[in-house]
């Protein structure tokens, strides 16, 4: 794979970095919307036309390769989790509200009633008490199954407010158990933060505090437009891996030359055209390295693995930028390949240690529980000692739990009972 690498041409650093201070919003636009970023540009630019390419139909222009694709291997969960889908919010909640979290059918009547009188961002602002008179259940019963949403994707959805938000999150979040007691704190009293700043383990809470969304539902705010792939990658009649930029839907760029070019004016006016052609030239030229890194690092995934950890310190590295400068460059930009349609930065895992995702370690959770014994099944903290041990690395017995709930296992104690039901 390390052939992909010298097969690119990219420009020069200093033009890179040009491109993204004076085109930014170009760079940080996804295909779908890149006339509109470029609208303010030609809008001042009278020697400038351009003509869209998003109208054709997308799929004409995929590769045959890619629409025909079949995924063949046993990771279906992993893929299902990563693939670009087009569901709401709502679909996703009701795909959740079942067992083990909603098991009986007061349980389950409780949580659709609580989705249904979701607010826009994903906050509860249903009426308990009328809920609660008309179906004969208490609001203690009620709140007790409400609170059951903070185990739920996505986390903090169905929280009362942003602090209740926050706490859900703070349960899935990988925050110390030192720094828990003063994360909760802060979280209770979140406009006075800074009161805190000079207390132990304030810098990881803040970190921590960063993760975290708000609104609860920003995610799906944000992915109501209409997905067109930046990037196809496939394998083609010789079985080699291809990776293409999706050229068909840029704008084209035309420059009437029919003006005077003696006139300052329209020599400024041309100048900033020619700009223009540069900078999408350079978007192109930086997302289809972007795209060779993607294959190189994870050439297991489109294979049939797993996604492996994968920094955008290391992109960052490759093209002598700052992680947050590649982060805005692979925003809101997808890949299509034949197990589905991904953004880009479901390619980038959380890395728990440098050469350990929290995708192997789920999946050899999941393999421990498969095979523990079925009179005495694994505890968190048993589980936790397995998995340092054989990753190598430190972690907390919530991060165990957070995994757990995530991939829908229950507690050591009703897995037993459940055991014993069979």
């Amino acid at each position: 794979m390390a052939g992909l690498r010298q097969n690119t041409s990219v420009e020069t650093k200093h033009k890179l970095s040009n491109t993204l201070r004076n085109w930014l919003p170009i760079l940080h636009s996804s295909l779908g919307d890149l006339s509109d970023a470029m609208a303010p540009f030609i809008e001042s630019n009278p020697v400038v036309e351009i003509e869209s390419g998003y109208e054709d139909d997308f799929e004409k222009r995929i590769p045959k390769k890619i629409i025909s694709g079949q995924v063949s291997n046993s990771r279906t969960e992993q893929i299902e989790a990563l693939t670009i889908q087009k569901k709401s919010l709502y679909e996703v909640l009701d795909e959740q509200i079942g067992k083990p979290l909603f098991p009986t059918p007061v349980s389950q009547e409780v949580a659709f009633f609580v989705v249904e009188n979701l607010d826009e961002n994903g906050y509860y602002e249903g009426d308990s008490e009328s809920f609660c008179s008309k179906n004969g259940i208490s609001i203690d019963e009620f709140e007790k199954i409400r609170l059951r949403f903070a185990h739920l994707e996505p986390v903090g959805i169905a929280a009362k407010d942003l602090a209740e938000s926050f706490l859900f999150q703070l349960d899935s979040s990988d925050i110390s158990d030192e720094a828990y007691p003063l994360c909760v704190e802060i979280i209770k009293d979140i406009q006075a933060i800074h009161n805190f700043s000079d207390k132990e383990h304030f810098s990881e809470v803040m970190r921590v505090l960063g993760t975290f969304k708000n609104p609860p539902a920003i995610e799906y705010q944000e992915e109501s437009a209409h997905v067109v792939p930046d990037l196809m990658i496939f394998f083609n009649d010789e079985n080699s891996i291809e990776i293409k930029l999706n050229d068909a839907y840029y704008p084209t760029i035309k420059i009437d030359s029919n003006y005077a070019v003696e006139h300052e004016f329209i020599t400024q006016k041309i100048k900033e055209a020619k700009s223009l052609v540069d900078a999408l030239d350079m978007r192109r030229a930086t997302l289809y390295k972007v795209g060779l890194m993607i294959v190189e690092y994870q050439y297991e995934f489109f294979t049939g693995g797993q996604v492996m950890p994968l920094t955008l310190k290391t992109l960052a590295d490759e093209f002598g930028h700052n992680p947050s400068t590649i982060s805005r460059a692979i925003a809101n930009k997808y890949i299509a390949c034949d197990r589905g349609v991904f953004a880009m930065k479901e390619f980038f895992t959380t890395a728990i240690d440098e050469d350990v995702s929290n995708a192997a370690i789920k999946e050899f959770l999941v393999g421990l529980v498969k095979q523990e014994s079925r009179e005495k099944p694994l505890s968190d903290m048993k589980l936790l000692d397995l998995i340092q041990d054989k990753f190598k690395v430190k972690m907390v017995r919530r991060t165990i739990a957070k995994y757990r709930k995530q991939l829908n296992i229950a507690g050591s104690s009703e897995r037993k009972k459940l055991y014993h039901l069979h």
